[in-house]
């Protein structure tokens, strides 16, 4: 059964949604602001297939939701969305929705859109996979293979390495990873990046064809895109 991640502050909207989906099979989770429903996405992401997003959200907008989620995952996310200017939807792609429907819609709409998105994701075998050198990471399984070789990770773990394989190359300030990875209930503990580059560090260091996580002094972070001496 899939599983749709569905974000309204209005009640009236997840009253008539919910059960609509639930109806055309889908399990549904539902969070009322941002702030939960980037929670509900970091304690839940292996088994969530799809976000169905609104813009306007208490705590955390939409927009600054999704921003956050792209960081480290490719699931599919619909923005859904009373805001129809075309800027608004340009800026809701460009950000990372895979779609994009404008309250008041009809729920047939809404629903063909999911089985589009879904039926892609089936056909692509629903992994989402980075690569850097022999290090592959499946954003949706948090399954890491380094040289061939399945290595176990936790969420945090493979959250943080997704980061820094989507930056590959480029530095990334331990504010930035904490703000990725852990969001604004971490605010000021930048101690634990270097707490998980550790783990990751002593998890990668047998590999000989992995690049290392390098430490940029007084800055963060970097992954190289390749191996180094």
């Amino acid at each position: 059964m899939k599983k749709i991640l569905l974000v309204d502050d209005e009640d009236s909207m997840i009253t008539f949604l919910r059960p609509e989906l639930q109806f055309e099979g889908y399990a549904v989770e539902v969070a009322n602001d941002g702030l939960t429903a980037w929670d509900t996405f970091n304690h839940d992401q292996s088994s969530i297939d799809l976000i169905i997003l609104d813009w306007m959200l208490p705590r955390l907008d939409g927009l600054e939701v999704m921003r956050r989620i792209r960081k480290v995952s490719d699931i599919p996310i619909i923005m859904m969305t009373a805001r129809d200017y075309v800027g608004d939807r340009v800026a809701g792609l460009d950000n990372g929705a895979d779609d994009y429907i404008t309250k008041p819609f009809e729920i047939e709409e809404l629903l063909a859109r999911i089985r589009v998105i879904l039926r892609r994701e089936d056909r692509r075998g629903g992994k989402r996979q980075l690569q850097v050198a022999n290090l592959v990471l499946d954003t949706k399984s948090r399954q890491a293979t380094a040289d061939g070789v399945s290595v176990q990770l936790t969420q945090r773990e493979a959250a943080l390495l997704a980061v820094l394989m989507r930056k590959v190359g480029e530095t990334m300030t331990r504010d930035e990873l904490l703000d990725a990875v852990w969001g604004d209930s971490f605010e000021g503990q930048v101690n634990i990046v270097d707490v998980y580059i550790r783990y990751l560090r002593t998890k990668m260091k047998d590999f000989a064809d992995v690049p290392r996580i390098q430490t940029i002094r007084g800055v963060g972070y970097t992954l190289p895109s390749e191996v180094t001496a």
